[in-house]
C-alpha cells in the first residue's frame, strides 16, 4: 500500500521478513500489496448479499465477491504468521486495507466467533508521517493503529506485536525540516524493533510447531 522505492512501511516490514528467513529460509511467503492489487470498494457488499441470496441466483460480482473472500481467508488460516504493513492516510485508516479487512470478515472461518486466527503470531508495521504522540500538536490524530489493534488483537485473536514508526514525512516535507535529529533517532529504534519482532515471530512459530 505505498511506492516500494520510498516506503517506510515496507522498509520495516522486509526487516521483520529478512528475521522470519534467517530462521525460516526454506518458507514460502505469500505477498500481497494492495496498492496494486486492491479490493475492489464494492466487493464487502456484494459478499454480505451473496449470504441471503440463493447460489444459483447470484450476480457475477457476487460470486467474484465470495470467492476472492475465501481466497483471502484460505491465505489468513494457512499461514504459519502473518505480517502487516500499514501506513496512516490522512489521520486514519488505509482504504485499501479496510476493504480487505471488510472483505475477508464475511467468511465465517474468519468472524469473531470463529478460531481459525486465534493466537496466531503476527506483526502490525505501521508508519506515519508526522508525530503524533503524548503532547505533541497532533496527539490523539491517530486513529488508525487504534483500530488496527482492535480488530487484529480483539476481533481475530492474533498474538500480535506492533513496530510503529513516526516522523516518516522529515526529509519529504521542508516544514519538518527542524525535527531531522528525532526523526532519524525514530527511525533507528523502529529499524531495531522491527529485528526484534522478526526473530520472536520466527521463535514463536518454531516453538507452536514443536508442542
Amino acid at each position: 500500500m505505498s511506492l516500494p522505492a520510498s516506503s517506510a512501511s515496507r522498509a520495516l516490514g522486509d526487516i521483520v521478513e529478512s528475521e522470519w528467513l534467517a530462521r525460516h529460509h526454506d518458507d514460502e511467503i505469500v505477498r500481497r500489496d494492495l496498492s496494486t492489487h486492491p479490493v475492489a470498494a464494492d466487493a464487502w457488499p456484494a459478499a454480505v448479499t451473496a449470504k441471503h441470496t440463493p447460489e444459483g441466483s447470484r450476480t457475477d460480482a457476487q460470486r467474484a465477491a465470495v470467492a476472492e473472500a475465501v481466497s483471502i481467508a484460505d491465505q489468513l488460516t494457512d499461514a504459519d504468521a502473518l505480517l502487516f504493513a500499514v501506513p496512516l492516510y490522512n489521520f486514519g485508516v488505509s482504504q485499501h486495507f479496510k476493504a480487505w479487512f471488510d472483505l475477508a470478515y464475511t467468511d465465517p472461518r474468519i468472524d469473531p466467533q470463529g478460531t481459525a486466527l486465534r493466537g496466531k503470531p503476527a506483526v502490525l508495521v505501521t508508519v506515519l508521517g508526522g508525530n503524533y504522540g503524548e503532547g505533541t500538536p497532533k496527539e490523539g490524530w491517530d486513529h488508525s493503529t487504534g483500530w488496527l489493534r482492535r480488530v487484529l488483537e480483539d476481533v481475530w485473536g492474533l498474538d500480535l506485536t506492533v513496530v510503529q514508526r513516526q516522523f516518516t514525512l522529515v526529509g519529504v516535507n521542508p516544514a519538518l525540516d527542524q525535527f531531522a535529529d528525532i526523526a532519524a533517532d525514530l527511525k533507528t529504534a523502529a529499524e531495531a524493533q522491527a529485528h526484534v519482532a522478526g526473530r520472536a515471530l520466527a521463535e514463536a512459530v518454531a516453538e507452536r510447531a514443536a508442542a
